[in-house]
């Protein structure tokens, strides 16, 4: 079950919600939204549910352990041990097992697990709580049911954003509805699902038709459209799925922190961290850059944790190496803004935002790509296909259709966050009135309904990671 799925629009998120006013108190409350979590989860994996709840009761264990101040070291260490266990043999098993056969020419047998949806959010989360209960005893809970609403709240349980308990630990105990914060939660929920249905779908109509083409296939026009398309997608796919978890959250009375801040309005690869994926870059400062030393003990040794921070952060999307040569694109980068080789003057001109979004690009190409080898055959094309025949022509011309065109130019400008600026000032100039905010939410609505009666089934990208 998806978010811009028909059985979650008109038959889940109704149900539960209706249900939820009906309750009378704060605990049976949370008791609901729990039970409705586990079954949203178990609706797409019924076999790994128990994993999930495995996964809450082992760290809810270790949080105990913490609290009572006897061998926390122990404790520590094995609480992350196996979070990332789990990680390592749901996630990464396989992947290193042909790594090695084909360094090794051995012919060790491939295990075939399926990915949990959501492992590497709901696993963050739980390490993150016990790590800051080994920080602070007191921000830890012996309630094993708050521990379950915190980790598997179906809003933000399959891609995030990242939570961390003691931010919202104080609103699982205590919340109240607004007509204010419900009317915030649909429009926001309404907005990501726009995202999700009218731009990131169809820009990744574009970009999967491109990817899948053979290299003869390809020329810089064709290379140019899928690069560019995929960029919109992945943002747009994830921002969206952010916004609605934001939404779904304030319906409910939550506060989520946004993840998202116009990222391709940056000018450095530094800039663009600050306002991409906020939840798990603060995650690995908080838990892997700062305790590795950060950037108190030298230059070498600061270049030396951001990269590591970022192979982390590229192996954290995916069991494959064209992740890690994502996150590590993205370290070289900052590390040379960093010492200064790409100065700061550069990056506070117009230059400065043109080469952020060409490193950002040709990022995403290889994290959409296959393999490196079909990553480097795309770039490739990108910056040297300029023998143009008539049958790359025709398939430009049929990808690239006027509908395709006008939602690709619109996910372009939002994406710079120009619309929004001036939608803002005419706010405030002549004053909308709720009346024409209604409409346009209405419309909006309306073409996401008409959107999704026809579309084929399309899951968020992240649900992958």
């Amino acid at each position: 079950m998806v978010f811009s799925s028909p059985i979650f629009l008109f038959v889940f998120f109704p149900v539960v919600y209706l249900i939820y006013q009906l309750l009378p108190g704060i605990r049976s409350r949370n008791c609901w939204l729990a039970l409705s979590s586990l079954v949203f989860y178990a609706f797409g994996q019924p076999r790994y549910l128990l994993l999930l709840l495995a996964s809450v009761l082992v760290n809810y264990l270790f949080g105990l352990w913490l609290m009572s101040g006897k061998g926390r070291g122990a404790a520590m260490f094995g609480a992350v041990m196996c979070n990332l266990l789990v990680l390592g043999v749901f996630k990464y098993l396989d992947f290193f097992l042909h790594t090695a056969n084909s360094l090794g020419g051995l012919t060790l047998p491939l295990f075939g697990i399926a990915l949990p949806i959501g492992i590497s959010f709901y696993t963050f989360q739980g390490m993150s709580y016990v790590i800051d209960v080994y920080r602070d005893p007191q921000t830890g809970t012996r309630s094993l049911g708050k521990l379950i609403l915190y980790i598997s709240f179906f809003p933000q349980l399959i891609a995030g954003p990242i939570i961390k308990y003691h931010d919202i630990s104080q609103q699982i105990d205590e919340r109240r509805l607004t007509p204010e914060g419900t009317l915030f939660g649909l429009r926001r929920f309404l907005i990501g699902l726009g995202k999700k249905l009218l731009l990131a779908n169809t820009a990744g109509q574009a970009a999967d038709a491109v990817f899948a083409l053979a290299a003869g296939q390809l020329d810089a026009r064709l290379a140019w459209l899928g690069a560019v398309s995929y960029t919109l997608q992945i943002y747009f796919d994830f921002s969206g799925y952010s916004d609605m978890a934001i939404g779904l959250g304030a319906i409910f009375g939550f506060t989520f922190r946004e993840n998202f801040n116009l990222p391709y309005s940056a000018k450095s690869i530094k800039e663009f961290w600050r306002r991409w994926h906020i939840s798990l870059s603060s995650w690995f400062r908080d838990y892997l850059y700062i305790p590795l030393g950060g950037n108190r003990k030298g230059k070498f040794r600061t270049g030396l944790n951001k990269l590591t921070v970022f192979f982390t952060t590229g192996l954290w999307h995916g069991a494959n190496w064209t992740f890690v040569v994502w996150g590590l694109w993205h370290g070289l980068f900052a590390t040379l803004e960093d010492v200064g080789i790409i100065p700061k003057r550069l990056r506070e001109s117009v230059f400065g935002h043109l080469y952020t979004m060409l490193a950002v690009v040709v990022g995403f190409t290889i994290f959409r790509a296959d393999s490196l080898g079909a990553a480097w055959v795309m770039i490739k094309s990108m910056f040297t296909g300029f023998t143009f025949i008539p049958a790359n022509t025709l398939t430009l011309i049929s990808l690239l259709d006027a509908r395709t065109a006008c939602f690709l130019i619109t996910a372009v400008l939002l994406a710079s966050g120009l619309p929004q600026q001036a939608v803002r000032r005419l706010s405030e100039g002549t004053g909308l009135s709720q009346g024409g905010r209604a409409l346009a939410y209405g419309v909006l609505f309306i073409l996401c309904v008409l959107n999704l009666s026809k579309a084929t089934f399309n899951p968020f990208i992240y649900f992958q990671f």
